[in-house]
């Protein structure tokens, strides 16, 4: 009998070595993948950085500087202003001169519907 309860200690310390063991491999698990969730976001961040300045060289490259662009923006406008502008002083009065063409040539007829009674 005591050959059997030495034969369920050898087993339940073998457990319980197993169990210590298993719990240790999960830890290292663990850590090795905060490691790499560590390391690819560090990673994603150097891409991000890196597309994120080819951008700006690119746009700079290609558009120049946003002032530029604003400025630019604002020109045009102003010619296209300029342009209406003209536009209205030249053909303001002839356009007043039809509509009251239209106004003073009045002739007052009755409606067709209108009966006499």
């Amino acid at each position: 009998m005591a050959s059997q309860t030495q034969g369920i200690q050898q087993l339940l310390a073998a457990e319980k070595k197993a169990a210590e063991k298993v719990a240790e491999a999960r830890k290292r698990k663990a850590r090795r993948l905060k490691q790499a969730k560590d390391e690819a976001t560090e990673e994603i961040e150097k891409f991000r950085q890196e597309r994120e300045r080819a951008f700006k060289e690119f746009e700079a490259k290609h558009m120049g500087s946003r002032e530029g662009v604003a400025a630019k923006i604002d020109a045009d406008t102003r010619v296209k202003l300029d342009d209406m502008q003209r536009a209205i002083q030249t053909r303001k009065e002839p356009v007043i001169q039809e509509i009251l063409q239209y106004v003073y040539n009045i002739s007052p007829e009755v409606h067709k519907n209108y009966n006499r009674k």
